[in-house]
């Protein structure tokens, strides 16, 4: 059964979120604006990992990673103006939410010992991060052709105006967050 997460927002959960929250207009509800998926590369090999950073992101997402670069140089990292130190995707409407349905239907659950993601990523003006520990949760990859583990940080960016509304908004897409006693 596959889950169209927009047409469900737009039929369903924009009206229990009215419900809960008591908006006077539909355009007070929050929306899911966008997810980024970023990756630092920090290694002595950076230009292999860079590279296969950048191949696991288009695996997974369906779409080109841009590289990202220092902005200013650091010498205890090692790091020059303008080096390459990572990989971000920008995931919008239909992307977005196919990347979504995955990664609550497909990868979240074959995580080890998972009992739902922890509810300390908000950022008190309405949106989420958390981290990924490696890309082998994900159907898309290839385990026999990975080389080195690389992790990410997931952002969900909503319109919500506090975290209450943000969280509610995710639990209703379907995010499963832990159990307050279970973090």
């Amino acid at each position: 059964m596959v889950v169209n997460l927009k047409e469900s927002f737009q039929t369903k959960i924009s009206a229990e979120l009215i419900k809960k929250f008591g908006y006077e207009n539909v355009n007070m509800v929050p929306k899911l604006q966008k997810i980024v998926i970023n990756s630092g590369v920090s290694s002595k090999k950076e230009r292999e990992v860079l590279a296969e950073t950048l191949k696991t992101l288009t695996t997974i997402t369906g779409q080109k990673p841009v590289t990202t670069k220092a902005r200013k140089a650091v010498a205890n990292f090692k790091i020059r103006e303008g080096q390459s130190i990572g990989a971000k995707v920008t995931l919008r409407n239909a992307m977005m939410y196919d990347f979504l349905t995955r990664l609550i239907h497909n990868a979240l659950p074959r995580v080890r010992d998972f009992r739902g993601i922890k509810a300390v990523g908000f950022d008190g003006f309405g949106n989420y991060s958390m981290g990924i520990s490696d890309q082998t949760i994900f159907t898309e990859i290839d385990l026999d052709k990975i080389k080195h583990m690389i992790g990410m940080n997931v952002t969900f960016v909503t319109t919500a105006r506090n975290d209450e509304e943000c969280k509610a908004l995710l639990e209703m897409l379907g995010l499963p967050f832990a159990k307050q006693g279970a973090n």
